[in-house]
């Protein structure tokens, strides 16, 4: 039966229907195939960001880790916490130290002449521009005040012009009036802050105390310091001072063995290690149900850069470099499991382990050729923006890019071979429409011829 909603004049057929069935089953095979293909490219670049992202989340991790400090199985403390607080960096030994501090190392402040208008007084009461010159340690930075400014405007100018050499302004107010005080971050003898130039602000201004270095003593032996964070009195400690000290209650600088911090950063190694690998696992595993038909692989199964990188991790993790009684990651108790390649450390074997070398464990990690820079340098070329994963990633976008043009170029080939069809449709109908029009002419004439009409 010919169609209820559009049919051809001739022929009584759907004409728009079958081109488009036609044209469809055209279509459709191709599209198919682009769409599988900008499927995988886009689950491919997905999994590649994120074992990227891994691998780039691990060599920081591990690389927090490369100093001594963080490997060298020692702590320090302080008996007094608000007087001196203590780090250790590279270097650090074990002792123990007495530490008296006479005072602390200030930094000058100069204060202006009063101001009776207050905060919003002219800093500047003529109309020409006058210049404020602050000297410190030998420099000179000149600050331009405007005519009729204020001593809000002048702090914002310095503080904008000078915050970068550490020297500030504020402006503190009272029932007199208000002043610009100028303070700076450096400290010790010798940095004092003079005013100088034309402005009227370097005229009767309060230079304040003189700044002083911090003195202290370690065991009684005295010493001097232009700030009060310490980094070169003893190796590998820093000491931040906070309070003088009474000479009666001296602060005592415990560094001491501590295997809970050498412990803590190997298991950090582990940990990371382990969050790597299983992002490398989730890309290339292979789910298997039993049946091949359900049986799915991970974007990346079978990825060649993947084997790659996991055998060069492996390949570092069995290459031994330690000293004296540690040269495998074994010995001190970190075995590998042979189906998910995820690290475990057995506590009893690491018990006995740093009993017999910890600063031999602190060697296997650290150094120029520890296991640590060695895991940097094996996954180097895989990061970076010129990184063999970044690479990878610019290849799978080029494809999406391709994928899309070749959509579009489909979809304008299926356009013209809808007009093309439509009208070669649309022609024979119309044919046939003739072909109708002239056999019922002839009917009618035939039928005409047999029956004449009677006189």
């Amino acid at each position: 039966m010919a169609s209820s909603t559009i049919s051809g004049p001739g022929s009584g057929y759907d004409t728009q229907a079958i081109v488009k069935a036609l044209v469809g089953a055209e279509q459709a095979p191709k599209q198919a195939q682009i769409t599988n293909e900008q499927k995988k490219a886009t689950v491919q670049l997905s999994a590649v960001g994120s074992v990227k992202t891994a691998l780039e989340a691990y060599q920081a991790a591990i690389t927090k880790l490369n100093n001594a400090s963080a490997f060298n199985g020692l702590a320090a403390t302080s008996s007094e916490e608000k007087n001196a607080k203590v780090t250790l960096t590279d270097g650090a030994s074990s002792g123990k130290y007495r530490l008296e501090i006479a005072n602390l190392a200030t930094a000058s402040k100069v204060t202006t002449a009063v101001n009776a208008e207050g905060a919003s007084g002219k800093a500047n009461s003529t109309d020409e521009d006058q210049t404020l010159t602050i000297n410190q340690s030998g420099k000179s930075y000149d600050v331009v005040i405007p005519g009729g400014a204020t001593l809000q405007q002048v702090r914002e100018s310095i503080n904008t012009q000078l915050s970068s050499q550490g020297i500030s302004a504020n402006v503190l107010s009272d029932s007199n009036g208000a002043r610009l005080v100028l303070t700076s971050t450096t400290m010790g003898e010798g940095t004092d802050i003079t005013l100088s130039g034309d402005s009227q602000l370097a005229v009767g201004y309060d230079k304040g105390k003189a700044p002083t270095n911090a003195k202290y003593s370690i065991d009684g032996i005295e010493m001097s310091s232009n700030s009060n964070k310490i980094t070169s009195a003893i190796s590998g400690v820093t000491l931040d001072l906070l309070d003088t000290v009474d000479i009666t209650k001296p602060t005592t600088i415990t560094v001491a063995s501590n295997t809970d911090t050498l412990k803590t950063s190997v298991q950090s190694f582990v940990s990371a290690y382990n969050t790597l690998m299983t992002a490398i696992n989730t890309q290339t595993k292979v789910t298997a149900t039993g049946d091949a038909s359900t049986t799915t692989a991970g974007a990346l199964t079978g990825d060649a850069s993947m084997r790659q990188l996991v055998n060069s991790l492996r390949s570092e993790l069995v290459n031994g470099s330690g000293a004296g009684t540690m040269t495998s990651l074994a010995q001190m108790g970190i075995t590998t499991d042979q189906k998910t390649g995820l690290l475990s450390l057995d506590d009893k074997t690491w018990d006995k382990a740093v009993v017999k070398g910890a600063g031999d464990i602190a060697k296997l990690f650290t150094g120029d050729t520890g296991l640590i820079t060695r895991m940097n340098k094996a996954t180097s070329s895989y990061v970076g923006t010129t990184g063999t994963l970044a690479t990878r990633a610019t290849d799978l976008n080029n494809k999406l890019t391709d994928l899309n043009k070749e959509t579009d170029d489909l979809t304008r080939r299926m356009d013209a071979l809808q007009k093309s069809l439509t009208a070669k449709y649309t022609a024979m109908d119309t044919m046939i429409a003739q072909i109708n029009a002239s056999s019922s002419s002839i009917l009618t004439t035939l039928n005409s011829l047999n029956n004449p009409k009677s006189n």
